[in-house]
């Protein structure tokens, strides 16, 4: 279990419970239904399963759990209808990630990373410590922070995260209302008999593998332009532009059309590699940014300082 540090009430009064930060990673809420009776611990660990009871408990005598004045809860206590509850989560040992990313544009309300390969945008499963965003939160003590949109813990490339929450909303919707001008480059192969630039339009959904999206039948709801940068005949590097935004998009594309891109894992068979092995990078990289600023008018253009493999020979 990780070493914490029990807020005050003082502390509790600097900020809201967010904020309240250990080791980069803020506080998880349950809001106890408006009707209960019984031991509080009992309801936790029926409503959040996947923890063991003894761990509830275990938890509290930490101090990992506490009210909305920061104050820790007791297992010997009752239900209180209606209290919001604050935890932390426990996290076993993670296999480090050896990889940094590097901040590239910083200003009052935004943040722009090159995130490398491996590293996932959010704490998820095993990995809390090692995900980019609890690295940031940690590194810069803004808990605030938050990413306005997600790319592949296999890809690398340029992730945009708010640091403010009164203007969250405005930057969320330039990605809502693809205001955003996203650009990627892959490392893939050949075919003779495709001809590019094109345009790639299918349906995608979800498969019976939960983390895996395919093509179907019927209406499209994914659009990707793609162009050839370089060839040697047998490779090339694409640029690819996701026009909408579904998961694993650019990746069942290029599956789809005969052309997986390098090293890929999971497209168009599941290949994961074993845990720690950091040898076959992904060629997917997040390329170019580009957006005018809702807030101050300004014209953004990042590019990423990354680079893929060269093409192979």
């Amino acid at each position: 279990m990780n070493e914490s540090v029990t807020p005050s009430p003082e502390d509790a009064a600097l900020g809201p419970p967010h904020t309240w930060m250990r080791d980069g990673v803020s506080p998880s809420c349950v809001v106890l239904p408006s009707q209960g009776d019984g031991w509080l611990l009992d309801y936790l660990a029926e409503r959040l399963p996947l923890v063991a009871r003894q761990e509830w408990q275990a938890r509290m005598q930490a101090g990992d759990v506490v009210d909305a004045q920061g104050q820790p809860l007791r297992a010997d206590q009752r239900f209180v209808p209606g209290q919001r509850v604050y935890y932390w989560r426990a996290w076993a040992q993670e296999t480090p990630i050896p990889f940094e990313a590097a901040i590239l544009y910083e200003d009052e309300r935004i943040l722009l990373v090159d995130k490398p390969h491996f590293l996932p945008v959010l704490p998820t499963g095993k990995y809390v410590q090692n995900s980019l965003l609890v690295r940031l939160k940690r590194a810069t003590g803004n808990a605030g922070l938050s990413p306005l949109h997600r790319i592949d813990r296999d890809t690398a490339g340029l992730v945009l995260l708010s640091k403010d929450a009164a203007t969250r909303g405005a930057y969320q919707a330039l990605f809502r209302d693809r205001a955003m001008h996203k650009s990627y480059e892959a490392v893939a192969p050949v075919r003779a008999d495709l001809a590019f630039p094109r345009e790639h339009h299918s349906r995608m959904e979800e498969s019976q593998r939960f983390f895996l999206m395919h093509e179907v039948p019927g209406t499209p709801n994914s659009h990707t332009r793609m162009a050839i940068i370089e060839s040697n005949g047998a490779w090339a590097r694409y640029a690819l532009e996701p026009i909408s935004g579904k998961r694993h998009q650019l990746r069942v594309h290029m599956a789809a059309l005969g052309i997986p891109i390098r090293n890929d894992a999971f497209y168009p068979e599941v290949n994961d590699p074993p845990e720690g092995d950091f040898s076959s990078p992904l060629q997917l990289l997040a390329k170019e940014l580009a957006f005018t600023d809702p807030v101050s008018g300004q014209v953004h253009r990042f590019r990423s300082r990354l680079q893929l493999l060269e093409i192979p020979k």
